[in-house]
């Protein structure tokens, strides 16, 4: 693995622009969440599995193709969503535009919930979306940087 220099970080680390990033968390239902994700969102599924092999559960990736990240939501039947998720668990999209309407209104009939944000700088900034676990999707209208 290549060394890179962190931007502020004053020295050595291991992320830089090229390496791929996955954010994984668990769902109680994948079916819900592929809707609110891939039909809502527009984000592709790039990959699934439901065998059980070596202990593993059931898994849903999605993001967009290529992309140097991927969300990974995942399902333990044997084990229920504990502990629930927290105002403050946030999936940021930062669109450099405000959201469309139709963008949040798809979202919401994707089995989203349109909530306050917990944090206020959310709401001045964008609108969050709780989806079908109760995690908080905000499309916030500035850009990352």
């Amino acid at each position: 693995m290549t060394e890179a220099t962190l931007p502020g970080s004053g020295g050595p680390g291991v992320i830089g622009s090229t390496t791929h990033i996955r954010v994984a968390r668990p769902s109680r239902d994948l079916g819900a969440a592929e809707r609110f994700y891939v039909d809502g969102l527009g984000l592709d599924v790039l990959w699934r599995t439901t065998e059980h092999v070596r202990g593993e559960h059931d898994l849903l990736m999605v993001g967009p193709p290529g992309a140097s990240w991927h969300f990974e939501l995942t399902h333990d039947p044997e084990d229920p969503l504990e502990p629930a998720p927290t105002e403050d668990d946030l999936f940021v999209v930062y669109l450099g535009t405000p959201a469309e309407e139709s963008l949040v209104e798809r979202l919401v009939a994707a089995g989203g919930t349109r909530v306050p944000a917990h944090n206020p700088y959310w709401d001045e900034h964008g609108v969050t979306i709780a989806d079908p676990d109760g995690y908080r999707l905000v499309l916030c209208s500035r850009t990352w940087g």
